[in-house]
């Protein structure tokens, strides 16, 4: 079935869905860059202070407090888990390169 045979109704609130799709996905990426701001700051204190780039004991607490977020807002806390961990690895990195003395050079977003 092509668009073109989709009934309007149903094309139109198809449209309405995924605007509303659209912007939600525009507010994660800018809620992102946010965070990564925040935790540039931590990785310069970091390197400042020469404590190490990674703190499994924190990261652990926010896994955990993050599956329990989910579960309150019925979303997969596996699901949860993996972005949270996906995020953690960038964030890690950043903090390395920072202490490392190099420029992070890639933007935060």
């Amino acid at each position: 079935m092509t668009t073109s045979e989709i009934d309007g109704s149903v094309q139109a609130e198809l449209d309405r869905l995924r605007e509303s799709i659209d912007n939600i996905d525009a507010a994660v990426v800018h809620m992102l860059a946010e965070r990564f701001k925040c935790t540039q700051q931590v990785g310069h204190l970091k390197a400042r202070h020469q404590l190490p780039p990674a703190d499994p004991a924190r990261e652990a607490r926010q896994i955990e407090r993050l599956r329990q977020l989910a579960l309150s807002a019925n979303l997969d806390p596996a699901f949860a888990e993996k972005l949270l961990n996906f995020i953690i690895a960038e964030v890690i990195r950043h903090h390395e390169t920072i202490a490392g003395g190099r420029p992070d050079t890639e933007r935060s977003a």
